[in-house]
Parts: structure tokens; sequence; C-alpha cells
């Protein structure tokens, strides 16, 4: 072989940190890492291939761009999870013979595996299959791809039984490479990639329990069993995990909601809160803190109707992109055969919808007028009663309702104004966030997605404002392809709880496509017409939501200017019935939220109950506070007591409950 065709199998691989090193073409990752070092060899699970994660036994053929994946860096525990599910399929699948192995994807801090088997599984398996899991880490057979032909694979899968996985590949794409992963004697259709061994997979997981789901979410399909698992670095991540999952249960917003009587759920209303009267104070003094808040930043408060003719959400492109999830009614029903009304929706001349979200009604409101370049920027606010027609298995409390009230505004601006009015956005984000006790808060830009309107053009220049926008405002962000909603690409503030978990509730989008859809339109310095920037946002995101991650968050403990009752006053006995209505009034009168309790029943049995209630303070009084007119103070969570003069105690509790703003 000549020099010459030895420097045409040569391939230059450049290093994350700039290095370039020259490889003969068909090199590994793994080679690479332990050409490095031995102990990079031994911490590598992954290699990234010009930025595609890729297995380390991939070889490498082209001049490429290399990072090495180990287990300290994130896109570990997805690796993890994903083999971890694939172990979890085989421990099946050796326990019980005869269960097809369907789809097992990973999720948020875990992974799930669906199965078909006559007899669903049940959470009494669980241990036994983990314990199967442990052997089949500890044997550590190495994962290793194989590439089948088409045809062969759908005929293994269909012989052994497996017919969801011989569906599976019948419907993928011709051009798409039919990808098998063994570990050991089992194997399954798999796109990639995997870690070197199963060994690799470590001890830190543990399966959490099972549940009913419909092959490919459908429900006309048949119905699967799925168990769901979680999968850590190690034992210390995992029980760390495991302490968060205990601790959520018992701050479970649905949970205590019944415990502090706030709201409640019913079949006859699926996903719509009943609010009852201690739960409407947290909703109102909520919307009056955002309310006040926005009056501040120069926003006008409207009001928008409910039921709204579908011409204007085919307009506005809500019916071809968002009809699914939207509750429609007929503006009249006619008549079918002898007078029975028609049931078909295509029979109807016209369609009414309820608004799943407010933006088309603000660009009503915007349009009602002519509009001057120095009118803008109109900030319209609206606390909007929304519905979305989610599926009943997706509602989740508070969490995930059907019938929602945004904090939501639009504000209508020129191109010129976009970085100023998202700055101060930003601002005031940052300042509700700080009010409400949430200081750590992730920022993500979501970009285009798949079924976007308006041209490419139209969203480079949207995606590029909302950039300037985010840079102007000081803030580090992330940025997520395919999460924009369809009219625009959107920023998310994403808070984290008390317990470390991450909620995505406020946003902003901006929006170029809506007004020209609805026509909307300003008379510019130069006297002809223009085409305002809509800029979408919201703070909390939904009231119900927030309230519910509040409520989590704080352990029911709220604020004290957001409990619903922030004072109970417990006489010892009912000789002090008198006093303890003279503290009452004095605190209404201070303008805090009381009550008394007066019942027959001991004070220590009067204290746990309104510790479980999660009232901030009680005040107890006996023989010495009425002679002395004091109170003794109990404070929620304290097993500790003051006794203060009456006037004072007051004093300290009013201003302690004074709202943020």
């Amino acid at each position: 072989m000549t020099q010459t065709q030895v420097k045409q199998h040569m391939i230059e691989v450049t290093l994350p940190d700039g290095a370039v090193r020259s490889y003969e073409a068909g090199i590994t990752g793994m080679d690479i890492a332990a050409d490095i070092s031995k102990s990079l060899a031994k911490a590598a699970l992954a290699i990234y291939i010009n930025g595609q994660l890729s297995d380390l036994s991939l070889p490498i053929n082209d001049n490429a761009e290399i990072s090495l994946v180990t287990r300290k860096d994130d896109e570990a525990l997805e690796l993890i999870r994903h083999d971890c599910a694939h172990v979890m399929a085989e421990a099946v699948q050796t326990l019980f013979p005869g269960t097809q192995v369907t789809i097992g994807p990973n999720i948020e801090n875990g992974f799930f595996y669906d199965f078909a088997r006559n007899e669903p599984f049940s959470t009494e398996d669980l241990e036994a299959i983990e314990k199967e899991m442990r052997r089949i880490v500890e044997r550590g057979a190495e994962f290793k791809r194989e590439v089948w032909d088409r045809d062969e694979a759908i005929a293994y899968f269909t012989n052994k039984g497996e017919m969801y996985k011989a569906e599976l590949i019948r419907d993928l794409p011709e051009t798409e490479e039919i990808k098998i992963y063994r570990q050991g004697d089992w194997l399954d259709l798999c796109r990639g990639p995997h870690m070197p061994t199963v060994k690799q997979v470590g001890t830190g997981f543990k399966l959490l329990k099972v549940a009913g789901a419909y092959w490919r979410g459908n429900s006309d399909n048949a119905m699967l069993t799925r168990i769901y698992g979680t999968a850590w670095r190690d034992d210390k991540e995992l029980k760390a995990y495991l302490t968060q999952l205990e601790e959520a249960e018992k701050r479970d917003h649905r949970k205590l909601g019944q415990e502090m009587d706030l709201y409640h759920f019913q079949k006859e209303a699926q996903g719509s809160v009943f609010w009852h009267p201690k739960g409407f104070v947290i909703y109102n003094q909520l919307e009056g803190y955002i309310r006040r808040r926005l009056k501040d930043h120069g926003y006008q408060e409207i009001k928008t109707p409910q039921l709204i003719d579908n011409k204007l959400w085919e307009a506005s492109g809500h019916w071809g992109k968002y009809r699914e999830n939207m509750f429609v009614v007929p503006d009249e029903i006619p008549s079918g055969e002898e007078g029975q009304p028609v049931v078909s929706e295509k029979a109807f001349e016209k369609l009414m919808a309820l608004k799943p979200m407010n933006c088309p009604a603000h660009v009503q409101v915007f349009n009602q007028g002519i509009k001057s370049y120095k009118d803008l920027p109109i900030r319209l606010a609206e606390f909007g009663c929304c519905h979305r027609n989610e599926a009943h298995g997706a509602l989740h409390g508070l969490m995930r309702v059907r019938q929602m009230t945004q904090d939501d505004a639009h504000i209508f601006c020129t191109e010129e104004q976009i970085t100023s009015e998202s700055v101060a956005f930003c601002a005031l984000v940052r300042q509700v966030y700080d009010d409400l006790g949430f200081e750590d808060v992730r920022v993500v830009l979501a970009l285009r997605p798949e079924n976007k309107a308006g041209s490419d053009e139209t969203w480079d220049k949207a995606e590029e404002g909302l950039r300037e926008a985010l840079r102007a405002s000081g803030l580090e962000f992330e940025e997520e392809e395919g999460e924009g909603a369809f009219y625009g690409p959107k920023v998310e503030f994403h808070i984290r709880d008390a317990i470390g978990r991450s909620w995505q509730c406020g946003t902003l989008q901006l929006d170029f496509v809506l007004p020209e859809r609805l026509g909307a339109s300003y008379i510019g310095a130069d006297g002809d017409r223009h085409r305002p920037v809509m800029l979408h946002r919201a703070v909390l995101g939904t009231l119900e939501r927030f309230i519910g991650i509040m409520i989590e968050s704080y352990a029911g403990k709220l604020p004290l200017w957001l409990a619903p009752v922030q004072c109970v006053v417990a006489p010892i006995t009912s000789d002090f019935d008198d006093y303890a209505q003279e503290v009452l009034e004095k605190l209404k009168a201070a303008g805090i939220r009381a009550e008394i309790d007066t019942r027959n029943e001991k004070i220590n049995y009067k204290v746990r109950e309104h510790s479980v209630a999660k009232v901030p303070a009680l005040f107890v009084v006996g023989a010495r506070e009425a002679e002395n007119k004091t109170v003794a103070i109990r404070r929620l969570g304290s097993k500790n007591q003051n006794v203060d003069p009456l006037d004072e105690a007051i004093k300290a509790l009013a201003q302690e409950a004074k709202a943020p703003y």
C-alpha cells in the first residue's frame, strides 16, 4: 500500500477542548477513550459524534467532532434509565414467559415499559422483577448492536409471538435501519444508543408502580400493563429521589386541599374546581396581588366572552391547529327525523367554541377604533376563564384541569418596543416570584414546532427578537427546539419548589402571525397602516395550577397573607368565651381573617385540629389571659408558645399579614 493510500485511511478527530488527533478510519469511541487514558476508557459510557449521541462501539469513518460521555454528565442519566428499561424487560420475560414487550421510553426521573400479558401485573410482582433485574445487572452482559433485514426482523418477532414488535417494525419508514440490541441471550428492537455493558446500570434503581395503558395511546387498542421505574447514578441519588417522593406525597395538594377544606372535584364536572370559601380566599388574595402588580406596570384590565363563533377560531388558526382540545357546541340545534335533535357536528350550520385561550378575543378589543403608533404599547390584561378538553386520564387535581383562569395579558407594540416591553415583563416575573417565595428560576427559549404557522423568515425574526430581549434582561437561558406555540416562539419560566421539583409557569410569546391573521393594525408616523407585534404573556400561568404548586411547596403552611384563616381564638373553657369574643372582634377590626373555636373540646384537641387545617396562629385564652388582657400565642409548626399583651400581639400579626404589595 502506498503512503498516499495510507493517508486516505486517516481521519481527524476534534476533542471538546479543540485538540485534534489523527486516527485510522474505523476507530471507535472506546478506542479513542483508551488512547486518551485508561481511566477515561473505564469511565466512558457513550460518545457524541458531530452532535449525535452514539454507542462507543460505533466506527468513525470520517473527520468528526467528538465528546465522550461519562457518569458525571447529564446525559448519563438518560443512558442509565434507557438501559435499565431493557434490563426490566428482560427480567419480566425471564420470570413471566409469554409476556410481550412493547414500548419503553425514558420519562422525567425514570422510565416505563408497556407489557402485553393475559393476566396484568400487580404491585406484588415488582419485588420479584426488581430482584431479577439486580441479577441481570450483576452478570454484566455487553450491549451489542446489530442491523437486521426488515423482513427477517418481522419474521423473527412474529415467530416469537412478539406481535407488537412486528407491528412497530412494519410501521417504520422504509429508509430506517432495523437496529437490534443484544444483552447476553436477550434482545430487543431499539434505536439506541446504549452503554457498553449492563453492569453500568448500577444499583441505583427501583420499580415504583403499575398502571394500565392502551397500545399506542389509543383507547380502541388493547389495554397493556405499564410498569414505572426510576434509575439514578448511584444509591445516594436514588435515596434522595425516593425521599423527595415521600415528601411530595405528604405535600400532595389534593390531600392538603381536603384537610384544609379548600376545594373539591366531582365526576359531574370533570376537571373543574368547586372552590370552598377558604380556598376562594386564597384564589382572591392571589388574584388581587397580581392585579395590583399589573396596574403598577401599566396594564388595562378587560373581560371577553367565553363562547365565540368558530369563524374567529378559523381565522386565528386555532380551529386547524387546536380543534381537538376545544369544547365545541352548536349555535342552533336542527331537528332530525321525527323531531329528534341531530347529533352529528357536520349537520350544524353554525358552531361555537368555549375559548381555550384569550388571545383572539384580545385582538378584537385592540381592533375597535383606530390606533396610532403614539398609543402603543397597549397592554390588555384579563383573568380569563378558559376551557380545554383534556383527557380524563390526564386530569390531576389543580395541576391539570379543564376549566382554568389565566393571569393572561397581551401587549400590542411596535417592533422597536419588543425589547423594552420584554425586559419589563421579565422584571415583573422576577418580582412576583420573589414575593411568592420562588427564588430558583430557570429560563427556556422554546423554538418553532413542526406545526408552526407563518414563514421561516417570520419565525427567524421572532426567535431572534426574544433572544435579544433575554440578553437585554441579563437572563441566562437554554434553547429547546420544537417546543414553541404554533404562532410564535416563547420564553418559559420554570420555578423550583421547596423540595426541588421544577414547574413551568410564566411564559412570554412573541407573535407576528396572529395580528396578520386577524387584521390588527395601527397608523404609523408615516401615515400608513402597520401590523403591531403581539406579546402573549402570563406570570403565574393559571391560578388553579399555581395555587396547587404553592400548597405543595409550602406543605400547606402558606404565607400569612395568603392563609384562608390567619388566626383562631381558642378559649380553654367556656368560662372565657366572652374574652375570646373580644379578642376575635379586635382581630377582625385589624383586618385579620380570624375565627373563634368555642366547642366543648379540650385545648390540645383544638390545637391538633387547627394544625392539620394549617392555621398559622392560635390565640389561646384562659383565666390568666382574660385577667391580664394577654393571649398565649401558638404558631403553626412550633411547640413553644409566647404570652403577649393582646394589642401588641394583634399589631404584630397584622403587620406580618400584609400582602407583599
